[in-house]
């Protein structure tokens, strides 16, 4: 995965049609930055050249709108998926699917949207250093 603006530009530079911002959950390394706190610079280095997909730290619905708004065009979450199928086999997965969007439902009611499509940067509030790292990776 990608966490660093400088391999994002390398992505896109050797013909990437998408970046997955991972840090594969911590298991490879433990001390790896969140996939949250990279998006912005990811994002900023991609400079809308191709789609960028969050893989990590999605654990309830609230995390892919937040994602959403710092310019992920999608998430994975496979930590949903895989306790779902432990749990209750198919049905657990079914079952882990439906709470990850009715809490995605929820958070989005509670922001006043209708739906993912309005959600930007506006939404959250970003820490200065997260911004900070984004703008020198637009550079």
């Amino acid at each position: 995965g990608v966490l660093t603006g400088d391999d994002a530009r390398r992505a896109v530079d050797e013909g990437a049609d998408a970046i997955v911002v991972s840090n594969h959950g911590g298991r490879q390394l433990d001390g790896v930055a969140a996939t949250l706190r990279a998006l912005p610079e990811v994002v900023a280095a991609a400079n809308g050249q191709v789609e960028i997909l969050l893989d990590g730290g999605v654990r309830r619905g609230s995390d892919i709108v937040k994602a959403l708004c710092l310019g992920a065009r999608a998430v994975l979450s496979g930590r949903a998926y895989a306790y779902g199928l432990g749990a209750g086999g198919e049905a657990g997965v079914a079952r882990a699917i439906h709470i990850l969007r009715a809490d995605l439902a929820r958070t989005l009611k509670l922001l006043g949207c209708a739906s993912v499509g309005e959600l930007d940067r506006s939404y959250i509030d970003v820490p200065p250093a997260w911004l900070a790292d984004a703008a020198r990776a637009g550079l």
